[in-house]
C-alpha cells in the first residue's frame, strides 16, 4: 500500500470547515467573525511519550487527547487538526485501530482532519489542532494574581502509578492498575471546562509535564508565587494504592505528568462560578493553593507545615 492509498483508506473524511478538505497543498480554515484561531502541535515519540506494546486505539486517541488539553488550557473551541505520521512499515491492523480511536475523539469534540503528511521512519505523530476563542477571551498563563485561588480539575497522579508499575518500582491490583493505565493511555481533555472558564479563570495550562512544572509556568508568566497543598492534590489520586508511601504518592500527584488536567486560578469572589462551571461541564474541580505576591513556590501540608521533600517535573532533554 502506497501513501497516498493509506491516507485515502485509513484518514480521508469529509469536512466541513475546510473548503478542500484532506487532500491538497494547504488547508484552508476560516473562524466565525469576532474568534481568533488557537493553534497548537504536540508530537508523540515511541519510546519517549508510549510504550510500544499501547493499544493502537488508545494511542490515536491519546495523540489527539494532548492537542486538545492545549485548546482546553486556552478556553478554546476544536476546529479542526493535521496528522503527521512516520511509521515504520504499513500495518493494516495498526492503522485500522489507530484511526478508529483518533476519529472517535475527534467526532466527540466535531474537529476535523483535514491535512497532514506521512511518510516511513520510526513510529512518531505529530498533531496541530486549530481552535477558535472569541477575541480577548482565551484564558491564559500570565494572568494569575496575589489572592486568587489555585484550582486543578480532576484526578492527578494516576497516570504516573501506571508508569511506575511498568517500571517494577510499585505494585498494585490488576484492577487498580488497568484504571491507572486507561488514565495515562486515555486521557480525558478538559474542552467543556477551559470553555466555561472563560471570563472567571484569571489564568491556566494543563497538566503535561507534572502539577508543579506546569503551575511553574503560571508563576513566571504572571511575575507571582504559591502556596499549593500537597496533601489536597494527592487526594485527587483515583486509583486504589494501598501500602503505598505518603512520599511516592505525592510524587505522582505533584509532578508525575500526563494527566492531562487544567490547573488555573480565580479569585475567591469567582468560587461558586467556577465550581458552576464544573458542574456545567461535569467535571470536578478542587482548591488547592493560593496565589502570593512573594515569589517562589511553597509546598505545605494539610496542617499548613511546610514539605520538606523535593518534586520536579518531566523534561523531554533530561
Amino acid at each position: 500500500m502506497g501513501e497516498f492509498d493509506l491516507i485515502t483508506r485509513y484518514f480521508k473524511r469529509p469536512a466541513t470547515r475546510s473548503p478542500l478538505g484532506v487532500g491538497d497543498d494547504c488547508a484552508l480554515l476560516a473562524p466565525a467573525a469576532g474568534m481568533q484561531l488557537a493553534v497548537s502541535s504536540d508530537m508523540l515519540v515511541e519510546g519517549r511519550h508510549f510504550l510500544s506494546t499501547v493499544d493502537p486505539a488508545r494511542l490515536g486517541h491519546k495523540a489527539l487527547a494532548v492537542n486538545l488539553s492545549d485548546l482546553a488550557a486556552c478556553g478554546a473551541k476544536p476546529l479542526a487538526f493535521t496528522l503527521a505520521l512516520a511509521l515504520p512499515g504499513v500495518d493494516e491492523g495498526w492503522l485500522e485501530g489507530f484511526s478508529r480511536g483518533l476519529f472517535a475523539l475527534a467526532d466527540a469534540h466535531g474537529c476535523e482532519l483535514v491535512g497532514g503528511d506521512t511518510t516511513r521512519g520510526p513510529l512518531n505523530i505529530c498533531i496541530t489542532v486549530f481552535g477558535e476563542v472569541p477575541a480577548g477571551a482565551a484564558l491564559l498563563r500570565s494572568g494569575a494574581r496575589a489572592g486568587d485561588d489555585i484550582w486543578v480539575s480532576g484526578t492527578l497522579g494516576d497516570a504516573r502509578l501506571a508508569l511506575e508499575v511498568f517500571r517494577g518500582t510499585v505494585a498494585l491490583s490488576a484492577d487498580a492498575f488497568e484504571s491507572a493505565r486507561a488514565r495515562m493511555e486515555q486521557p480525558t481533555p478538559r474542552v467543556a471546562l477551559g470553555q466555561a472558564l472563560r471570563g472567571t479563570a484569571t489564568s491556566a495550562v494543563d497538566v503535561s509535564d507534572g502539577l508543579i512544572g506546569d503551575l511553574g509556568h503560571i508563576l513566571g508568566s504572571s511575575g507571582v508565587g504559591a502556596t499549593l497543598d500537597a496533601d489536597a492534590a494527592t487526594a485527587l489520586i483515583s486509583v486504589e494504592a494501598p501500602g503505598l508511601g505518603k512520599e511516592i504518592l505525592r510524587t505522582c500527584a505533584l509532578s508525575g505528568g500526563d494527566d492531562y488536567e487544567l490547573v488555573f486560578t480565580a479569585p475567591p469572589s469567582a468560587r461558586g462560578a467556577v465550581e458552576q462551571a464544573g458542574q456545567d461541564s461535569s467535571t470536578c474541580v478542587t482548591r488547592i493553593g493560593r496565589i502570593d505576591a512573594e515569589a517562589g513556590l511553597r509546598i505545605v501540608d494539610a496542617s499548613g507545615a511546610p514539605v520538606a521533600q523535593r518534586f520536579g517535573s518531566f523534561d523531554h532533554f533530561v
